[in-house]
């Protein structure tokens, strides 16, 4: 049987969707009692036919997601970022990333489902791959409902 070890570094994979948002949360409440840090990871990358977009004038993606990952940490935590969660904006494909990730967190907390795909789906494909692939344990947490 192997032991249990302490939980330090608790990485959270943030879209800027409501369960995104919630996870944040969720992951602050495990923290908090646990002295741990929170990493929000908000990761980003250029569409494949990239050029195509800048000809449009749309590019920037990397600041756009800084914003989208300041909104959310914003929406989680209110006005004053609590002291032992960071922020992170690395570029790639979440999924890889964020199970990359957990190699070095003790925990990874993701949303249910994020922005992309199909919403009737029960788990998004990030949340399915991690579950599948992580090297930590993953806790999918799902959005509140709205009010």
């Amino acid at each position: 049987m192997s032991e249990a070890r302490p939980i330090r570094t608790i990485f959270v994979g943030v879209d800027g969707s409501a369960a995104s948002v919630e996870a944040l949360r969720q992951a602050q409440g495990l923290a908090v009692p646990l002295s741990a840090k929170v990493i929000a990871l908000a990761c980003w990358d250029t569409p494949p036919i990239y050029e195509g977009y800048v000809a449009m004038g749309i590019d920037d993606f990397d600041v756009r997601a800084a914003e989208i990952l300041q909104e959310a940490v914003v929406k989680a935590f209110g006005a004053v970022t609590p002291a032992n969660v960071e922020t992170r904006l690395v570029q790639g494909h979440p999924r890889h990333l964020l199970i990359e990730a957990s190699r070095t967190a003790d925990l990874l907390v993701l949303g249910r489902r994020g922005h992309g795909g199909f919403g009737g789906l029960l788990l998004g494909s990030v949340s399915s791959a991690c579950v599948a692939h992580g090297h930590c344990p993953v806790l999918v947490v799902h959005a509140p409902p709205k009010p």
